[in-house]
């Protein structure tokens, strides 16, 4: 025994001295490898940010890998760098066995991160998602065509017609008419190929719309088998849209499609050609006739246009001049909305007519030239030169407004305003009239609402901007490899978009001669590491450099020289650890370095005297050396990101003048009532978002608790963690505070201190707070708490296990009463509470009176061990009216969630009913001891119907749903022929159709 403990002793020993000894050799070792896993994970940041699209969804596993990812660059490796520079000479062989383990962690976790089937898969789908559409005309004869082809033995299709006549239309409708009766195909993919055709990228994308994935470090070849293989397994129906390259479909891995496979394949091109290259049946789109082409004008520009004398045959000959085209039909109708002049519509047919003479039909100049019209009306060469910018995106890109707003402000395409909002707000007129006049379309992504450019619109501004002064060169989202050769970049090019391309190096000395670059865009470009002293160098006059998501480890010194850089965009830049001095860059305005990967600010930042916005959110950037932002005076956003910072003194940031737009953390909760008293003196920054408390803590809680900051928006948000906070003058709050975040403020009992003449609140959280016992009390000495409530639109209660009563009323006088029952919560659309043990009931019946809970639309109930009661009705309260049923009237409720509330006997007093005409959906979840249902479904007719009705979950046993009562008990026999069990009497989902809508009922044992 003693010789087996000695052996084990002297392992740890030796174990130990080894680790002592190689220490610094270790340290050096994880600092690689973390900066190796930092580089693929901004790999995988770049090439995610490059799916735009709503058919899919990022895989768990990516996600899990990219949060461990995360963890060990922003958190763990930091606390042991700490660490290494405090340890002690004795303490090194406890901290190196550390290190090591951390090594194999993050060896392990760099190993993880190939993903061989991919980042991304498709959203569960049967076949597809629909596809936006407009309102197809003069196609219905196409479409029948098109349709008889696909039920026929022709396996290959091919819709021809120039830009603009309507082919993507009418597939799109084809699309989606195929998800509602597939004709036995069980996949039907949709992708657009475009002019840059890569057959890497079109390999992707419909092994993506597959589900599937393909090798990404695999030759052409090897993918192309796979796809091949993967097909095989399917009866598809592939849309290829917008092809303008030949191409053979054994090259891309897409198998022929036969008689005995039953597959098809529709291509739309504008070359005939290339479908007969395909050797497809065509069917040629044709322009709409004249009555159909007049009828489509005018409901883009309105019918009452015929009211005004004499415009009738101005009218006819305008639409004759758009010959048919409906892309042009619609934008120029466009052009002329809201004109009443008929002395205006007359000159612009005269300009229309002009802009198309000599035009060959069925040329690309026939719709170029009838776009060019409308481009030219925008007149102002400001909002013409805002429109062609987002050419510089890629084709079919869904351009966030904000993002593409602030980019113009950057470039100065929208005019100095006193302001930096209304020059925001300058930005959406701008937009709305370029959507307005329909060169611009509304669009939706996974990022939300935004707008894109038809193709056909993007290469008309693509090519005025080919014969302009001001040229642009764009290639963005291709997939290439190696930066365009030194021939394409010529001296007049002003802007240049490589985004989203897999450049891996720039070549040195590639430019002969100096360029007149104005605007160079790199963004997404994953690939790249390093940018050579010289390429910045030949260009001196750039005022716009965009690098976000780039691998760059460090800025070359030559980016000092460009005298007239106005905007530096580093975000996303994971692996950048050095940047020179910024000081000569005098007239910089905008300095983005969210997400980077500094750990110190940039040198000479305090020198840059014209900066107007400045983003510090880099994770490992601790330190803000004191005195330099507020020597920033026409600093108008600055935002240090509240999970990472340490030290944003409340003084520094007073003395900004100008500041409009402020996010970040002070440390101290003196620091915040500093700085609101200003804000409130001065007005402000008008939009902010401030956190007090420990940075572990919202690190943690970061994406539940902060959200989104975005300076289009007034945020206007306040979060405090683990303050100690007693009395009320100890916490002063901006007098225009929308939303309110409290966690771990463990010394107060009722929050009603937090909401002291809040008058603008809409969003109220509370969190992980011990001592709270009630939200808000009717006590006259916290009165002036309950107008807090009278704007706030959603609240939010979790781990609170000490809360008693959302609202306690006590001592409520005459006067005060109707207050509580007309104003507080009129205006309460979402509520959540989750996991508060004591709490009882969630509201007492005299909400219900007046306009309480009037516009409720969600309540969310969760694990709440002691609730008995969602509504009290104190009997004593309401005497003796007991023969009437008493209506509770909750005319805007949709959702309704009650799960894990083991003691919730009733939802509302016996005899009472909730009236919830707007209520679709319904979740009930372990909830054993309910035994009524006050709830009516909807009616047609007299009768229950589910016509309205989304969603019906219920998860308790069957004898449970036996034996309830329902307030009708039509409602009840109306679900029985859905509800279906296994032999166990386990239930499961079943689908209900009505119209649009698949409600859906479960049943389950417990």
């Amino acid at each position: 025994m003693e010789s087996i403990i000695g052996s084990v002793f002297g392992s740890v020993a030796s174990e130990h001295v080894d680790c002592h000894r190689n220490f610094q050799n270790d340290v050096d070792d994880l600092r690689q490898r973390v900066a190796c896993l930092k580089r693929k994970r901004n790999d995988r940041v770049a090439e995610l940010l490059t799916v735009d699209d709503l058919e899919t969804q990022v895989r768990e596993e990516v996600q899990g890998w990219l949060e461990d990812a995360r963890m060990v660059i922003e958190i763990e490796m930091p606390d042991i760098e700490e660490e290494v520079q405090n340890v002690s000479y004795l303490s090194r062989g406890s901290l190196g066995r550390r290190v090591r383990q951390k090594i194999q962690e993050v060896r392990e976790i760099y190993d993880r991160g190939g993903f061989p089937e991919g980042l991304v898969i498709e959203r569960p789908q049967t076949t597809g998602i629909p596809l936006p559409t407009e309102k197809m005309v003069g196609e219905v004869d196409v479409k029948e065509k098109i349709w008889g082809y696909l039920r026929g033995s022709e396996g290959m299709i091919g819709v021809c017609g120039i830009g603009g006549v309507g082919k993507t239309t009418v597939m799109k409708h084809i699309h989606n008419e195929l998800l509602k009766k597939p004709l036995e195909f069980t996949k039907i993919i949709w992708v657009t190929v475009s002019q840059s055709l890569s057959v890497v990228t079109l390999q992707d994308d419909i092994a993506r719309k597959m589900n599937r994935s393909l090798p990404k470090d695999g030759d052409e070849l090897e993918r192309a088998s796979r796809l091949m293989e993967i097909m095989k397994t399917e009866k598809y129906a592939l849309i290829l849209d917008d092809v303008w390259d030949k191409f053979t479909l054994q090259r891309v891995g897409i198998p022929e499609p036969t008689i005995e496979n039953g597959c098809k394949i529709v291509i739309t091109s504008r070359s005939v050609d290339v479908c007969n290259y395909f050797r497809c049946q065509i069917v040629k789109v044709p322009p709409l006739p004249q009555q159909e082409s007049l009828n489509l004008f005018l409901d883009k520009v309105g019918h009452d246009i015929l009211l005004i004398p004499n415009l009738e045959n101005i009218l006819k000959d305008m639409v004759a001049e758009c010959a048919g085209l409906p892309l042009a039909i619609v934008v120029i109708a466009g052009s002329m909305t809201g004109v009443r002049d008929i002395r205006e519509w007359r000159s612009a047919l005269r300009q229309l007519c002009d802009c198309v003479v000599g035009t060959e039909k069925d040329s690309e100049d026939e719709i170029f030239k009838r776009l060019k019209f409308s481009y030219d009306r925008l007149t102002n060469s400001s909002i013409q030169e805002c429109f062609s910018y987002c050419s510089l995106y890629p084709d079919d890109w869904v351009i966030q407004r904000a993002d593409l707003i602030e980019r113009w402000i950057c470039e100065g395409l929208v005019e100095k305003l006193g302001s930096r909002r209304e020059m925001h707000d300058r930005g959406h007129e701008i937009l709305n009239r370029l959507e307005n006049n329909c060169l611009l379309e509304k669009g939706h992504s996974k990022y939300g609402k935004g707008v894109k450019m038809h193709d056909v619109v993007r290469d008309m501004a693509l090519r005025v901007k080919s014969t302009g002064p001001s040229k642009f060169m764009v290639k963005a989202n291709m997939r290439f490899t190696k930066i365009p050769k030194g021939d394409e970049w010529a001296e007049d090019l002003d802007k240049v978009s490589l985004m989203g391309s897999e450049i891996s190096y720039i070549p040195i000395n590639m430019f002969p001669k100096r360029l007149m670059l104005s605007t160079l865009i790199l963004e997404a470009s994953g690939e790249l590491n390093q940018i050579p002293e010289c390429f910045l160098a030949n260009m001196p006059l750039l005022k716009f450099l965009n690098l976000s998501y780039t691998g760059i480890e460090a800025l070359p010194n030559s980016i000092c020289s460009l005298k007239n850089l106005t905007a530096l965009i580093l975000c996303g830049c994971t692996c950048l650890e050095h940047m020179p001095s910024l000081s000569k860059l005098k007239a910089l305005k905008k300095l983005d370095l969210a997400g980077a990967g500094l750990c110190v600010a940039p040198e000479g930042i305090e020198m840059l005297e014209n900066l107007e916005y400045l983003d510090l959110s880099a994770p490992e950037l601790k330190v803000l050396p004191r005195g330099k932002i507020s020597k920033l005076f026409r600093l108008q956003y600055l935002r240090k990101n509240p999970i990472f910072s340490t030290d944003i003194r409340a003084e520094e940031v007073a003395r900004l003048n100008m500041l409009e737009c402020f996010e970040g953390r002070f440390d101290q909760l003196k620091d915040l009532n500093s700085f609101v008293s200003e804000l409130n003196h001065f007005g402000r920054p008008n939009n902010y978002l401030l956190g007090v408390g420990l940075e572990t803590d919202l690190k943690k809680e970061k994406g539940e608790y902060f959200g989104e900051f975005n300076n289009d928006d007034l945020f206007r948000k306040v979060a405090l963690f683990d303050c100690e906070i007693g009395y009320e003058d100890e916490l002063v709050l901006p007098d225009d505070l929308r939303n309110l975040w409290i966690g771990g403020c463990n010394t107060v009992t009722d929050s009603s201190i937090f909401l002291k003449n809040l008058t603008q609140l809409q969003t109220y959280e509370l969190r992980d707070c011990k001592g709270i016992e009630c939200v808000v009390s009717s006590s006259s000495s916290s009165s002036s708490s309950l107008t807090a409530m009278n704007n706030l639109e959603k609240l939010c209660l979790c781990r609170l296990l000490s809360l008693r009563d959302i609202v306690k009323i006590e001592n409520t006088t005459a006067s005060l009463a109707p207050t509580i029952s007309l104003h507080i919560f009129s205006n309460l659309k979402h509520l959540r509470v989750w996991n508060c043990p004591k709490l009882k009931k969630l509201f007492p019946w005299e909400l219900l009176r007046g306009q309480g809970l009037q516009n409720l639309e969600q309540i969310i109930v969760q694990e709440c061990e002691g609730m008995e009661e969602i509504i009290r009705w104190e009997e004593e309260k309401v005497g003796n009216q007991t023969t009437t049923p008493m209506l509770i009237p909750l005319p805007k409720l949709r959702i309704l969630r009650l799960q894990s509330l083991y003691k919730l006997n009733r939802i509302c007093p016996e005899g009472a009913v909730m009236a919830c005409d707007s209520l679709n959906s319904i979740y009930i979840s372990f909830c054993p001891e309910v035994k009524r249902i006050p709830l009516c479904l909807g009616r047609e007719n007299g009768q229950p119907s589910l016509a309205a009705m989304k969603e019906i979950h219920i998860e308790n046993p069957k004898e449970w749903w036996e034996s309830l009562e329902w307030e009708n008990p039509d409602d009840q026999y109306v679900l029985l022929p859905f509800m279906e069990y296994d032999s166990d009497d386990y239930g499961h989902w079943v689908n209900i159709k009505y119209g649009s809508v698949e409600p859906y009922i479960f049943f389950d044992n417990f």
